[in-house]
């Protein structure tokens, strides 16, 4: 066609030429087309391509890809924690910690398709719920499953939250009351007395007992500055032929040793099956999730901004960053016991980006993404909002690698919360995901969908 019969060119075309699965309406049959003056106006130049059910399809085919990966990690955990339990040196030791590591990499970034009462989440009238907890429930009450330090400087928030129905014992050494550890003794206590700090399953309790308590002392010790290690549990804590310990220099029985491997295998093998339901769920041929979703509308359009929102705002700004930074408690951190909490808030923020623009990188390096929030805000007629939004998210981004840097580099999440260190640091991250969580609420409102409160899920002002 002839450029110059185009009347007008809309900013969003100019916006949008970067988009390859874009195409726009050149006007060709309009009145100065083919067809003459018997013919209909062209779109004004605005692309035509992306509906909002392909953006739905894209964020179900993408949380499906991620939750697999994190089936896929975790089963490579299991098989490191199978080896360390059979052969504890000090190589499989270093290589389970590492399993539990690049665990967390997909599972991080899939923390944004909660709060949809979706597979991971949802709330049955009749007190059934999904399995987010059970995977990822944190703080936990570490001296339910295993020995803790005698410091009381480090363990305020290592026990139960009511005193009045703590149970005394911790499950790996309290053979008569536990003879046997299995699914049945681990998941029977999570949560037990109503007591959301006895975690036993999960992430979190693998993590314990992988690295142990992190012995920084927190605040009220006379210790004033924290030093920059993760936890340091012993290979010894899982000798099982000869020099069995619960910490270093405490001697015990083989027994115990065998029940912290058994602990770590079970624990595993409930992390793998809660998993599998929800990838099943997900699954694009025969997922009953997937298919409920992806027919939504925009039901299900408002269910992704939201949990963009609400994971942004109250869950990763409120509950992980925020409520650390002023209570100065490493106990508060996400994973407290390994310092991956630098790792928790980069993947949370990935996971909110993923999703306005359609894009997850696979653990094997394949990409998956396509019709994206970004373009339906294109094609909408909203490119300043649709370039807010991206630059706000970009923003976030930025600040949530200064935090991962700066541990990557000697000084991990529990020194940047400390008064007087590097705090701007921390709170450049909060002040940017509400900023972004503002631009999301815009986002809502241009396209014209209902959501509930995203800043219902802190009760910590921001």
């Amino acid at each position: 066609m002839n450029f110059k019969d185009l009347t007008k060119v809309s900013a969003a075309v100019v916006l949008g030429l970067s988009l390859a699965a874009c195409s726009g309406d050149d006007g060709k049959n309009g009145t100065n087309g083919t067809d003459g003056t018997n013919g209909t106006n062209g779109a004004d130049g605005k692309t035509t391509f992306v509906a909002r059910a392909d953006v739905i399809k894209t964020n179900a085919n993408i949380a499906y890809s991620a939750y697999s990966d994190s089936l896929i990690t975790a089963v490579a955990l299991k098989e490191s924690l199978d080896a360390l339990v059979a052969n504890p040196t000090a190589q499989n030791f270093t290589d389970a910690k590492q399993a539990w590591l690049d665990a967390r990499e997909p599972y991080g970034q899939t923390e944004v398709y909660r709060f949809r009462e979706g597979p991971i989440d949802f709330e049955n009238a009749d007190g059934t719920t999904g399995p987010e907890g059970a995977i990822n429930a944190w703080p936990l009450g570490e001296a339910l499953i295993d020995y803790i330090s005698t410091s009381p400087a480090v363990n305020g928030n290592a026990f139960q939250e009511d005193d009045s129905r703590a149970i005394s014992s911790n499950i790996i050494a309290d053979t008569t009351a536990y003879p046997t550890i299995n699914k049945a003794t681990v998941t029977g206590l999570f949560e037990t007395n109503e007591d959301e700090r006895n975690v036993t399953t999960g992430y979190h309790a693998i993590e314990f007992l992988l690295w142990g308590q992190d012995l920084n002392a927190d605040l009220g010790s006379s210790q004033t500055t924290r030093d920059a290690t993760a936890g340091n549990r012993p290979l010894t804590d899982f000798n099982t032929t000869g020099g069995c310990t619960s910490g270093t220099g405490n001697a015990m029985a083989d027994n115990i040793c065998e029940r912290r491997g058994q602990y770590l295998q079970v624990a595993a093998d409930i992390l793998i099956e809660d998993l599998t339901t929800v990838v099943n769920a997900w699954e694009p041929a025969t997922g009953e999730h997937y298919k409920t979703f992806v027919a939504g509308g925009d039901a299900s359009l408002a269910l992704i901004l939201e949990g963009m929102g609400r994971l942004s705002y109250g869950e990763l700004a409120g509950e992980r960053i925020n409520v650390a930074l002023i209570n100065n408690s490493q106990e508060d951190e996400h994973s407290c016991f390994s310092d991956n909490t630098h790792r928790d808030i980069y993947l949370n923020a990935k996971g909110v980006q993923n999703s306005f623009n359609a894009s997850y990188t696979r653990v094997n390096g394949e990409e998956i993404s396509g019709a994206s929030i970004y373009d339906l805000l294109l094609t909408e007629g909203h490119p300043e909002l649709a370039n807010k939004l991206r630059g706000s998210l970009e923003a976030t981004m930025a600040a949530a690698s200064v935090i991962d840097t700066k541990a990557k580099t000697g000084m991990p999440f529990d020194l940047l919360i400390q008064s007087g260190i590097d705090q701007e640091n921390v709170i450049a991250v909060i002040k940017a995901l509400v900023a972004q969580t503002d631009d999301i609420e815009e986002a809502i409102k241009a396209l014209n969908v209902t959501t509930n409160d995203l800043r219902q899920d802190t009760e910590e002002k921001i």
